[in-house]
């Protein structure tokens, strides 16, 4: 009956149980307060994120895709502006900068690492480009040295959208931290996950800070005294006392998420027709996701073998962002990006969590096995 138990792609059980105790002291901490919205528990928070990501601020907002929208506006980025992003992410990447008023502009990714081609970026670039936008996918750094380098040479502003990398790293820097701004989601899902949305953005910026603070509630800077329009996007004390309690077990949580990448690479590294996540010499990925490539047209067969045998796998993403069809909607068909469109109609992620079992894992694999069988 074992075999048969269904293997999720993330359990939260296991970790809310293991925390339970001291999220609910959180919990209690925050109700005898009273003080629910910002307030001690967030500056107490932010600066046990900031402190952790070798960041000089961190200002707690209510969603990851908030996080990106405050960080784009505080860098200047409005109407008529373009920014530069990968082309294969989740929607709010793209969504973020047409929602300032700007144009997403999308460049190629690299095939190994699913993130955005340095070499492809500089193509892209026009006298409206104001911004690169590199996103960490699945925990995995973008090549921010060469990222970096071209916007220092262009002028152009750098904005990470490192929602699903918390705790990863490149050349020994944090990912987030590296540059003008960089944007985090704590979405339940995540590596350091919330119990509900909230997010974070980064700067060692101080003006860029205060501008994110005024910003994030309403654009006042005191009470009634609204220097520029704003969002309604604090996060929430509660969030953020239970995200101090996480804190403190994200390097191990990471840790066992890389193990767990270790061991699908013995297990699944002979398979022909699979292609398994590579991590850069100078990067640390912290694999939010296990996402690997199904060659040769079979990944619907793929998935349909791993749902019969009770296993849990995803497709991140099944279209590139400037197929989406609100974006076709406003500037019609985009120009081709053949490794993002072959990434999608090959990448399946499969189950990883800090604790996903060995014999989990070995099931995982024989089905795997079978299904790419000749």
């Amino acid at each position: 009956m074992d075999a048969l138990k269904f293997i999720p792609m993330l359990d939260l059980s296991d970790e809310v149980e293991e925390l339970r105790e001291a999220l609910l002291a959180a919990c209690a901490r925050v109700l005898d307060s009273t003080a629910f919205i910002l307030g001690p528990e967030v500056r107490a928070f932010e600066t046990a994120a900031a402190d952790y990501l070798g960041a000089k601020h961190a200002i707690g907002v209510n969603s990851g895709t908030d996080a990106l929208v405050l960080g784009l506006r505080a860098l200047g980025i409005g109407p008529g502006d373009e920014v530069i992003t990968t082309g294969f992410s989740f929607f709010a990447t793209a969504e973020s900068i047409e929602m300032v008023g700007a144009r997403a502009v999308f460049a190629d990714i690299d095939a190994d690492t699913f993130n955005i081609d340095p070499n492809r970026i500089e193509a892209k670039i026009t006298p409206r480009t104001r911004a690169i936008m590199p996103v960490h996918l699945y925990g995995q750094a973008a090549r921010m040295g060469p990222i970096r380098e071209i916007g220092e040479r262009y002028g152009l502003k750098i904005i990470e959208d490192a929602a699903q990398a918390f705790g990863g790293e490149y050349r020994g820097r944090k990912l987030g931290a590296i540059g003008d701004v960089g944007a985090f989601s704590f979405y339940p899902t995540k590596n350091l996950a919330a119990c509900g949305d909230a997010g974070l953005l980064v700067t060692d910026d101080d003006q860029m800070a205060q501008l994110a603070r005024m910003l994030r509630d309403h654009g006042s800077a005191q009470k009634y005294h609204h220097l520029t329009l704003g969002y309604n996007s604090r996060l929430d004390a509660l969030q953020a006392a239970l995200l101090q309690v996480k804190l403190p077990y994200i390097d191990r949580w990471n840790h066992a998420r890389r193990a767990i990448a270790r061991r699908y690479r013995e297990l699944l590294g002979d398979i022909d027709g699979l292609v398994l996540p590579r991590e850069a010499d100078d990067s640390r990925h912290v694999y939010h996701q296990y996402t690997l490539r199904i060659e040769n047209g079979r990944r619907p067969a793929v998935e349909a073998a791993l749902r019969a045998a009770n296993i849990g796998a995803v497709v991140y993403y099944p279209q590139t962002l400037p197929q989406a069809p609100v974006l076709v909607e406003r500037y019609g068909a985009a120009a081709p990006l053949p490794v993002a469109e072959q990434a999608c109609r090959q990448v399946l992620s499969l189950p990883i969590h800090p604790r996903l079992t060995e014999s989990e894992q070995e099931r995982i694999a024989m089905a795997l096995r079978a299904a790419l069988s000749p």
